[in-house]
């Protein structure tokens, strides 16, 4: 299958009007295998409750039946499992939609071919679940866009429930327009058709694609494409009077403009835009502001204190000086984030408080290393270091609630502390390190 999809991904780079008549005999045994093998273990299962270590004790049986199905077009995906999760910085929360593993397998497979087709259509700006493209690139090119390019005007755009709202009928027809092997084009009908099941009560619904799918995050990015991708690249940037950039990773995106009154066309234009595809934006959590070198200039003759902020992938951006005393972009955690991840760091020490040190220990010290990881970039570190005193304080209360008797003193806490010591924070990401593909947009 995978030389199958290079030679597909090279023909839609090659022949960009291209449409793909013959697609469906990619999903074979083997290649349903391979995505089998390939999905992540322990993970929530669906309505059916069928984990991946299961359905492996019969694959060959169950994947024969599988692909006999597909062929008889009588494969139907089971509703997915509606469960929700904490919304960070928020009382609500997030909608997750989770697949039967079989449905994962084909689901899976669908990716994979959507993704050969449509990477190379996909244009500079987008960088949310592409190949070889992460938050960290998002966040580097943004960062030349406001500190290299000529950016005082920043709009922050927030879509109301995009997952919730995508129109079927639209994403069917952008589909359309690389795809015309209708078992494809029914196979993913079937997915955004299939619903969720909640307290044992079906949920039928004609919008929407379900965060938690496998092949969601690829529709999201098709239906995003065609709705503001090439419009701002096409209409937008030509329209503009000065300079006009989109950074966009899956629903969300910034854009960057030269001048205020090119920020407050846009976003007009915006709202009629994604009316169209029935999606709107949300008002309350979207803001026009003067970012940029001359920000706390007009910050100072509108009487204000400091330039406004905005918060993009986690990080809050505010305008900096460097040592030099230029204008600089600098990122600090978004308040809401860190207290979500502490909140959920506490309700896990409190629930895990009697188990031994070594397995607290070890799930806390892994837990630092993926946070480090993800918020260790460029002058975030007292940010970081406050994040990892802070565990070291929800530490010392919750190991002191193993008994009704105190475990600890503060002296024995730091001796405890030598023997299970915290990883340290280090600078994971270098803003200014660009890597190659970034330096190809530029």
């Amino acid at each position: 299958m995978e030389t199958k999809l290079l030679r597909i991904a090279e023909l839609a780079r090659s022949y960009p009007e291209m449409q793909f008549t013959s697609l469906a005999h990619l999903l074979d045994e083997a290649s349903l295998k391979q995505c089998h093998q390939e999905l992540p273990d322990n993970k929530a299962t669906g309505i059916m409750g069928v984990t991946k270590e299961e359905y492996g004790e019969e694959l060959n049986n169950n994947v024969e039946n599988l692909v006999r199905r597909m062929k008889k077009k009588s494969y139907r995906p089971q509703p997915a499992r509606r469960t929700y999760i904490d919304k960070a910085g928020s009382k609500k929360k997030r909608p997750l939609g989770i697949p039967e593993h079989e449905d994962k397998i084909v689901q899976r497979g669908l990716a994979k071919i959507l993704t050969s087709i449509y990477e190379s259509d996909f244009l500079d700006c987008s960088f949310g679940f592409r190949p070889k493209r992460n938050c960290h690139d998002a966040l580097k090119i943004l960062n030349v866009y406001i500190e290299r390019r000529r950016t005082n005007y920043i709009v922050d755009v927030d879509i109301k429930g995009f997952f919730d709202n995508v129109d079927h009928k639209w994403m069917m027809a952008f589909l359309e327009h690389r795809i015309k092997d209708p078992s494809i084009l029914r196979l993913i009908a079937r997915f955004l058709k299939a619903g969720y099941m909640e307290e044992t009560k079906l949920y039928k619904e004609s919008s929407g694609t379900p965060q938690g799918g496998v092949v969601s995050p690829i529709l999201a990015n098709i239906y995003l494409h065609y709705v503001l991708d090439l419009w701002f690249e096409r209409k937008v940037r030509k329209e503009c009077k000065g300079q006009a950039y989109l950074v966009r990773y899956a629903d969300d995106f910034v854009c960057c403009f030269q001048y205020q009154q090119d920020a407050y066309k846009f976003f007009e234009g915006l709202k009629q835009r994604l009316a169209k595809f029935n999606l709107e934006v949300a008002e309350d959590k979207t803001n026009i502001i003067s970012f940029g070198r001359f920000a706390e200039k007009k910050c100072r003759q509108n009487g204000n204190r400091k330039p406004s902020t905005f918060n993009f992938l986690g990080f809050t951006h505010y305008c900096g000086q460097s040592r030099k005393g230029k204008f600089r972009v600098k990122r600090k955690t978004d308040n809401k984030k860190m207290r979500a991840k502490l909140r959920q760091t506490k309700i896990w020490l409190k629930e895990n408080r009697t188990k031994g040190a070594e397995f607290i220990m070890d799930k806390i010290r892994r837990s630092l290393i993926g946070y480090y990881n993800y918020y260790g970039i460029t002058d975030n570190s007292p940010a970081v270091d406050l994040f990892r005193d802070n565990i070291r304080t929800l530490l010392f209360k919750w190991l002191n609630r193993r008994s009704q008797k105190k475990s600890f003193t503060w002296e024995k806490f730091v001796l405890f502390l030598k023997k299970f010591p915290l990883p340290r924070p280090t600078v994971k990401v270098s803003i200014y390190q660009l890597r190659d593909h970034i330096n190809y947009i530029l």
